[in-house]
């Protein structure tokens, strides 16, 4: 293609990684992937030097080792991700600040929240956001998790200044990543997954969907979680004291591996469980990492994504099928994506009546109104298909045959 034919984005990210490899080459790659750098960096910029626990740091050195090593990072993606790794380590650092001087954060309670989690893919995103048109219900916004300081407060929540330059910044990652807001939207306003307040512990998916990082994702799913999951409550905390609801409403798939870790925090907490064949699942999460991490490194294989999509995924439902056998099966709410699909509105009903928790009229009609306002493929048409990734109904049966005999009830409404 002409470069005089590409897209604006395009034609300068070219000329920027253009830039960035003559620079390296001359042997002045910037910035520096080095824990040491990062952390002395955030302290400049924040004025702190409390970290708290310090698996902070573990987590950060596998990560930058496996950026350095497998990401293949493009000079453009290198600088995305050191500014990524500093904005999370700077949360951290006022986060833990502000916790110490303000001893009511640490006194707040976080009550029967509600978690949904399953493979990617499967009906979480639409849920959370309707759930979070509840008045009693609260969910943690894109802009306070990305700028949490100081913490929201109730009278300002939908006026915050912080909401516009969130928002902006949000802009750049679509700018970075044409097509990707087709297969999954992004909004200063739109509830944030529970992985970006995770990423802050430096142990958390959020990387591993923006990276092809796969030694750091093998080796978080190795860790305990109790710090990462100690400090998911402790930022909930953080983002309540001003602005407190009856309860949470939070979600990622990245939960489904960690359960035991995340009720040793919640231990009243709700849990809906969702449920698709996992091949399409994995056909479209792959599409969504390949084209968010093909926007930050060189020689991304499909094919490669695939197979390593599958197979981490395969891992998380073998751990939380083995969690959730020791539970009381009241205790979570399985939902098929088919039902999500023909009619969320409903499927909202039903966990409310599985959990006994109240839905008023005015919040039901706020949900009814989302739906009206965010259509399905309103940024356009999410194109996919398994073969693309290097997926097929075999693959299927080899890494997921006990999940999908378990759940076959949840999944034959999804051809």
């Amino acid at each position: 293609m002409n470069p005089s034919t590409l897209p604006p984005q395009a034609a300068v990210i070219r000329l920027a990684n253009r830039l960035g490899d003559a620079l390296a080459g001359a042997g002045y790659a910037w910035p520096t992937l080095q824990v040491d750098s990062l952390l002395s960096a955030a302290e400049r910029r924040t004025g702190l030097d409390h970290w708290g626990d310090e698996s902070v740091f573990e987590g950060l050195r596998v990560l930058v080792t496996a950026l350095e090593g497998q990401a293949e990072l493009t000079p453009v993606g290198r600088v995305a991700a050191y500014l990524n790794l500093l904005d999370h380590l700077c949360v951290r650092l006022r986060l833990l600040d502000y916790r110490e001087r303000r001893p009511q954060v640490q006194a707040q309670r976080v009550r029967q929240p509600l978690f949904i989690l399953g493979l990617p893919r499967t009906g979480t995103t639409i849920l959370h956001e309707l759930i979070a048109q509840d008045g009693a219900m609260r969910s943690p916004a894109s802009w306070e998790v990305a700028r949490p300081l100081p913490p929201p407060a109730a009278e300002r929540y939908a006026s915050d200044a912080r909401i516009a330059p969130t928002q902006r910044m949000l802009g750049l990652l679509k700018w970075l990543v044409p097509g990707f807001q087709a297969i999954h939207a992004v909004g200063a306003r739109l509830p944030q997954e529970c992985v970006y307040m995770l990423a802050s512990a430096g142990m958390s998916e959020q990387f591993s969907y923006m990276y092809n990082v796969p030694d750091y994702r093998d080796w978080l799913l190795e860790q305990d979680m109790t710090s990462a999951y100690r400090w998911h409550r402790h930022f909930l905390q953080h983002l309540q004291v001003d602005c407190p609801r009856e309860r949470w409403v939070l979600k990622t798939p990245a939960h489904l591996a960690n359960l035991r870790f995340l009720l040793a925090q919640y231990p009243d907490a709700a849990i809906v469980w969702t449920h698709r064949r996992p091949l399409a699942a994995m056909a479209s999460f792959s599409s969504l990492t390949h084209t968010l991490r093909a926007g930050f490194s060189r020689g991304m294989d499909p094919f490669e994504t695939g197979a390593g999509e599958s197979r981490h995924f395969a891992r998380v439902l073998e751990r939380g099928m083995r969690d959730r056998s020791e539970l009381d099966p009241a205790r979570v709410l399985d939902v098929g994506f088919n039902a999500v699909c023909a009619d969320p509105l409903a499927v909202v009903e039903s966990i409310y009546c599985h959990f006994g928790f109240h839905l008023s009229d005015a919040s039901r009609d706020r949900m009814r109104a989302y739906l009206r306002q965010h259509p399905r493929n309103r940024y356009g048409e999410h194109r996919y298909t398994p073969g693309s990734y290097g997926l097929d109904a075999g693959l299927e049966a080899r890494l997921f045959g006990v999940y999908l005999q378990r759940f076959a009830t949840c999944l034959d409404f999804d051809h």
